[in-house]
């Protein structure tokens, strides 16, 4: 299986064997082999991998890499990783587990380039963050490959958790959540991206939909953003450092406007106070 370099799919054994966090792999292991890493949003990297390497299975990929600091692909990056996918007969597996279920504007990340991953992999907005349940989705011709007793988990298929997520997605669904998502994160880029011209701690924002970061003129190895995090908890406003030149932001998809923009006049107050 080909995976990118700074992934994060969780923390299970498997999955830290290709990660690059130290942290999540200290003390741990023996690793799980079959995994190669190459360059997230290179698609070069990508295809000579297809082309040199036999027996490969699939590409795991995050639309947008969420602990990585919510870097964004190149545009178009997901539709030709897929079509190099089709093109060498591996499957595409987007793990949208972070951007899934509206969080960037759209019901799904990989809607943005009109991409059918192969093997999609969702989880905690799935219930509206009301209960554990996750999924991995696929066509039958996938699927059928493990037959019925050759795989399964103690809580597989949860009936709690199945209704649940089907509220949580009628929620979504008729609330307009993903176009409300796309909606205030234009307001929030446009307003700090602004406020970002008028102040040297931050280089820039990005993102997409209610999924964004701010960039801090900072390194990597630096404590500034989870100081400013610190200071933010202070001023009303919850947020995640990654690494030490980052600050994520993920608020509730339900939030209004007037909400987005007290969040907006916490962090420039913050960062002006900082500064």
């Amino acid at each position: 299986i080909i995976v990118c370099e700074n992934n994060f799919h969780g923390r299970t054994t498997t999955i830290i064997s290709f990660s690059n966090d130290e942290d999540a792999r200290k003390s741990f292991g023996p690793y799980t082999p079959g995994f190669i890493k190459i360059e997230y949003d290179n698609l070069d990297a990508l295809e000579n991998t297809l082309k040199n390497t036999k027996n490969i299975a699939g590409f795991l990929v995050e639309p947008i890499q969420g602990e990585a600091g919510v870097y964004v692909p190149s545009e178009n990056y997901l539709s030709k990783a897929k079509a190099l996918c089709e093109k060498y007969n591996v499957l595409f597996i987007a793990d949208e587990v972070q951007t899934g279920i509206a969080r960037t504007g759209k019901l799904l990340a990989v809607d943005h380039e009109n991409v059918k991953p192969d093997i999609l992999i969702l989880g905690k907005a799935l219930s509206g963050g009301a209960y554990p349940v996750s999924a991995v989705l696929a066509n039958n011709h996938i699927m059928n490959v493990i037959k019925p007793g050759q795989h399964g988990s103690t809580f597989g298929g949860n009936p709690i958790a199945a209704a649940v997520a089907i509220a949580a997605l009628t929620v979504v669904k008729d609330e307009k959540l993903a176009d409300k998502a796309e909606y205030l994160g234009l307001i929030f880029r446009k307003e700090i991206g602004e406020f970002a011209k008028t102040n040297d701690l931050i280089k820039s924002v990005r993102g997409k939909g209610l999924l964004n970061a701010i960039l801090v003129n900072d390194t990597e190895d630096s404590s500034t953003a989870w100081d400013i995090c610190i200071k933010l908890r202070d001023n009303g406003l919850l947020a995640k450092p990654t690494h030490g030149n980052i600050i994520r932001f993920a608020p509730p998809l339900v939030m209004t406007e007037d909400q987005l923009m007290e969040c907006i006049d916490i962090i420039k107050k913050t960062i002006t106070e900082f500064n």
